[in-house]
């Protein structure tokens, strides 16, 4: 890949503008005939993305083959985004029911136990450190992997929760949405999910979240190629 430095200062910029386009604008241009800058909208949403999959399907190996699937399968139905939710809620949704649908596919679905009372959840502060030491940094990547290891112990449908709600920080509406729930099930669910992580774990990670199933820039590299190979031959 060329060099920043080695870049026409026209490409820059017109990197730099595509950017700022919100996803409404390259949906747009998508269904104009622009299929190109789907590009823009999966390195947009992989992190996210891959992290609503991981809740579902446990399992790393079949992640990339499952975010392929979700990405063609949205931009088969781009036409269908009305607009009324977020294009991210909207994608990961579909993302959602593509994994599931793998689940099924292996007859690992497991039932959910009923919901009973619905119990408020209070959001905690976020940690407000700016500058964070290399030990801090070192430290913050044990805790994002001990985390890793906590929420993928979780109980199916509480895994997606707390993915999205407290990983993702998708608000309560966006997750129900994302998931089928109702918010009030996403509260029950995500008080209950606290408990089994227990507050005094999630409290210490939080500031770790960001580092958490992280999807890094090669396998980000490698997604966008096979998905763009796909839709343009």
């Amino acid at each position: 890949m060329a060099s920043v430095q080695a870049m026409p200062q026209s490409r820059i910029m017109e990197q730099a503008q595509r950017e700022q386009w919100t996803d409404e604008e390259i949906v747009a241009r998508i269904l104009a005939g622009d299929v190109m800058v789907f590009e823009i909208l999966m390195r947009r949403h992989n992190q996210r993305i891959y992290r609503a999959i991981r809740s579902i399907l446990r399992g790393d190996e079949e992640a990339e083959d499952v975010m392929q699937e979700t990405y063609v399968r949205a931009y088969e139905h781009l036409s269908q985004f009305e607009g009324r939710a977020r294009f991210s809620t909207w994608i990961t949704r579909i993302a959602v029911n593509e994994s599931i649908r793998r689940l099924r596919m292996r007859n690992r679905v497991e039932p959910l136990a009923p919901e009973e009372v619905e119990r408020e959840y209070d959001a905690m502060p976020a940690n407000q450190e700016t500058s964070p030491t290399p030990e801090a940094q070192a430290s913050r990547r044990q805790l994002a992997s001990l985390l890793e290891k906590a929420v993928l112990a979780l109980p199916d449908g509480y895994r997606s929760v707390v993915m999205l709600r407290d990983i993702e920080d998708m608000s309560t509406a966006e997750t129900a949405e994302a998931l089928s729930l109702s918010e009030s099930n996403v509260k029950v669910r995500l008080h209950r999910a606290h408990e089994l992580l227990r507050d005094e774990l999630l409290a210490m990670t939080h500031a770790a979240g960001a580092e958490a199933f992280g999807f890094h820039a090669i396998r980000c590299d490698r997604v966008v190629k096979a998905v763009m190979e796909r839709l343009v031959g």
